[in-house]
């Protein structure tokens, strides 16, 4: 559009991993709703991933990338300009502390856009009896549907160096399809559990399904174990044969998600990963909030504790997690379910 921004600045605090893919959509929609922008974004107080280890995935969404800027400290920044005066068109906030919101707001602009204090801060605001979703990723497309006035458009998915996606057919080679088993979790409450994943793979196995388990460095652990349980599995994060340093890295899991036909998931980085590769997920939840923390898949399946009588991750039971495996991989088949 003719008004559109030229020049676009988002803050954020800082991302760590599971924030950078949390907030992938959004920068899709950044990109894929301004196209011609240049688009900065400011890790105002710290560190973030997106200039270091996912940034081959960020690369065709942004521009230019601060970090570590010191904005959004202190109430002193209020008596100056922050970025040392520099001027964007549209500037989005996407924290919702006000003092952060008021120093942003100090940057010269042509728009501005924040959540903070219910948008009171906001030169663009939702219409009135406006809900928060949940889950962060609504809220931060919300943002750009403020600010652009329409519905954001999303960028296509970046694809992967090269490397990482030769060594995923190395490790998953084409044939039969692949059902991932992500057991492991942030926390050991968030884990269903792990005799469930090895009964559930046993009764793929005997369908054809080759199975793979996506083990981060928190399971290594129960490396051996699983080997034993089921000994056709593969596990390509530890897969000798693959570079130490691709293995180790985040878009290694992105290569291996768009090679699996389906993945079986607890609330986990590992997840939200998966996601990001175009992977249908079956996550399982009981004592996190889906509505907050699912992660953002194309073909999402959510099965909830609480829909069986308590928050505790065994509740889930093995047969409703075996028939939504089975119906996912008929319907991926074009079969019909009996």
């Amino acid at each position: 559009m003719r008004d559109d921004p030229r020049t676009i600045l988002v803050y954020s605090g800082r991302e760590l991993m599971g924030d950078g893919f949390m907030k992938l959509p959004f920068l899709a929609a950044l990109r894929g709703t301004w196209p011609d922008a240049r688009i900065t974004w400011l890790a105002g107080r710290g560190k973030t991933v997106y200039a270091d280890a996912l940034r081959p995935l960020v690369d065709a969404y942004l521009d230019e990338i601060i970090e570590d800027a010191a904005v959004g400290v202190s109430l002193r920044e209020l008596l100056r300009r922050p970025l040392g005066g520099r001027a964007f068109e549209l500037v989005i906030d996407s924290q919702r502390g006000v003092k952060t919101a008021l120093i942003l707001r100090r940057i010269p602009h042509r728009i501005f856009v924040s959540a903070a204090a219910d948008f009171w801060l906001s030169e663009r605001r939702p219409a009135a009896g406006y809900r928060r979703p949940a889950a962060l990723a609504a809220q931060l497309l919300d943002l750009v549907r403020l600010a652009a006035g329409r519905a954001p458009r999303l960028a296509p998915r970046p694809a992967l160096p090269e490397s990482y996606t030769l060594w995923a057919r190395e490790a998953l080679p084409a044939g039969a399809p692949f059902l991932g088993l992500a057991p492991g979790a942030g926390g050991r409450h968030k884990c269903w559990p792990r005799q469930h994943f090895v009964a559930l793979a046993l009764a793929q196995r005997k369908r054809g399904v080759r199975l793979v388990f996506i083990l981060g460095p928190e399971e290594r652990g129960w490396l051996e174990e699983l080997k034993e349980a089921v000994p056709e599995a593969l596990f390509p994060l530890q897969d000798a044969r693959v570079p130490a340093e691709l293995a180790a890295s985040p878009l290694f899991t992105l290569a291996l998600g768009a090679r699996l036909e389906l993945a079986v998931v607890n609330d986990c980085g590992t997840a939200h990963m998966l996601a990001a590769s175009g992977c249908p997920l079956i996550s399982l939840f009981g004592p996190s909030s889906p509505d907050k923390f699912a992660p953002l898949a194309s073909d999402l399946t959510v099965l909830r504790a609480q829909d069986y009588g308590s928050s505790e991750m065994a509740r889930i039971p093995l047969a409703a997690v075996a028939a939504a495996v089975e119906a996912k991989l008929a319907s991926a088949r074009g079969i019909s379910e009996p």
